[in-house]
């Protein structure tokens, strides 16, 4: 037993060193004011985050809400099929080579993928060039740089964050259960929205949590996508510490952001924990 927690005290302090340090100097920088020049002064205070009580920065956060929502529920919307797809269709010996064609994007750095769809999208890139070739358009159409791009891009970045819960729900489900279904005569219909879809919630769940946390601070792709004119918490943020040097703001929109992902990963562990409760009152019921 102190072996085994001996073993886990340099994964502590790995966590300690570069996780919760890192975290409470934001915290301690989030009460504190600046100067004219920039300059962190620490004389405590709540202004910056009263500050994010302004119209502007509400409108910014409803609107990254939003977004963010949106991108869950299109990610969810092509994740599934995706997931259905590699776990309940595809051969055993297959199922590997799609859980790999989903992770290829990972190997990928980030910020060039997002710069392959400006090559893609733009008034010269791929689209508006196949449609002007071939006369379907007179005239580049504005894909790119307004709050679809900045959508599609999204998804695109975190679908595989919503494919691979799903996906091992999907493989740790008993099948027996829908061939029970169909023995009983369920249609394909009734035991999927019977069966399958109640019991890879869990799943859902943690792929929606993923996207959501992750599109609330995405800045990257609407910096290079959106442009101007989408902006999200995320560029706040970043433009507070790179181009307006008010560290002390920019860490407490930091921190709301990290308390609002905090609140649904406990409402997520909250939800599981009533689930397994329900499951298990109705075994000792039956």
């Amino acid at each position: 037993m102190k072996r085994g927690k001996l073993l886990v005290l340099p994964a502590m302090g790995w966590l300690g060193l570069f996780f919760a340090l890192p975290l409470l100097i934001v915290v301690v920088v989030s009460f504190a004011s600046r100067t004219a020049y920039g300059q962190v002064v620490f004389q405590w205070n709540l202004a910056n985050y009263l500050r994010f009580l302004e119209p502007l920065y509400l409108k910014i956060f409803v609107f990254t809400l939003g977004t963010a929502f949106v991108t869950t529920l299109w990610t969810f919307a092509m994740g599934y099929p995706v997931a259905y797809t590699i776990a309940m269709i595809l051969p055993k010996k297959w199922q590997q080579a799609g859980i790999i064609l989903v992770m290829i994007p990972f190997w990928i750095n980030f910020l060039i993928r997002s710069y392959s769809w400006v090559i893609i999208l733009r008034a010269q890139g791929l689209v508006n060039t196949f449609l002007l070739h071939f006369g379907f358009i007179e005239k580049p159409l504005g894909l790119l740089y307004n709050n679809t791009a900045v959508l599609l891009g999204m998804v695109y970045g975190l679908l595989p964050f919503m494919v691979l819960p799903i996906y091992v729900s999907l493989e740790q489900m008993d099948k027996r259960l829908l061939e029970a279904a169909s023995d009983l005569g369920a249609s394909p219909f009734t035991a999927f929205w019977k069966i399958t879809l109640p019991l890879t919630l869990p799943g859902v769940a943690a792929g929606s949590i993923l996207v959501f946390i992750s599109s609330l601070g995405m800045f990257v792709v609407p910096d290079i996508m959106g442009g101007a004119k989408s902006s999200l918490m995320g560029n706040v943020i970043q433009n507070q510490f790179l181009a307006a040097r008010d560290w002390p703001f920019g860490s407490a929109l930091s921190i709301i952001l990290a308390l609002l992902s905090l609140v649904m990963i406990i409402l997520y562990y909250k939800a599981l924990e009533a689930q397994k409760g329900g499951k298990h009152h109705e075994e000792k019921l039956a």
